[in-house]
């Protein structure tokens, strides 16, 4: 079953007929309770675990992860995994979640207890998890999310070439 998966830094992708079948608001937007428990299928097609939460970043009002939990049997002795959102694939007809990395990659992720989880603002860690699956962190071409969030203006103002921003 493979399917291209394009990566995107916006969001996760959706394949399947599920826009045209849903009987609600989906898949486009959706609950986060309806994805509680959705099974994730790595890129070789191994069932490598089930979608545990998904992290908000309030700030922003956008999906920073979806946390996985992977190589437990029934909540015992399992991993969690924080996957950037946008190694991810809704798979509408076989309702799951692929994701863009192996099960090797999976086993070999940087993973959490479930009492300990790690400070996932913190952006030297977030940047290490992105990194691993091969994305950009989401917040990368975001001046206003840096500013808001560190108090920084980078040298030169926000309208500075090298901020982004053009001069006349």
């Amino acid at each position: 079953m493979s399917q291209s998966m394009e990566q995107s830094s916006d969001g996760a992708k959706i394949v399947g007929k599920g826009a045209a079948t849903a009987a609600g608001p989906g898949p486009d937007v959706m609950a986060a309770s309806t994805l509680d428990g959705n099974s994730v299928i790595s890129s070789d097609g191994h069932d490598v675990g089930s979608l545990k939460e998904i992290m908000l970043d309030v700030t922003s009002g956008r999906i920073a992860y979806a946390v996985l939990s992977s190589g437990g049997f029934l909540g015992i002795g399992d991993k969690l995994l924080a996957v950037p959102w946008s190694a991810l694939t809704l798979d509408t007809d076989n309702r799951c979640f692929r994701l863009d990395a192996t099960a090797e990659q999976v086993r070999n992720s940087p993973g959490f207890d479930k009492d300990a989880w790690p400070s996932m603002a913190d952006r030297v860690w977030a940047s290490t998890v992105h990194q691993h699956y091969g994305r950009e962190p989401y917040w990368s071409n975001d001046r206003a999310s840096d500013i808001g969030r560190t108090g920084a203006i980078p040298p030169g103002g926000v309208d500075a070439p090298e901020a982004g921003g053009v001069k006349l």
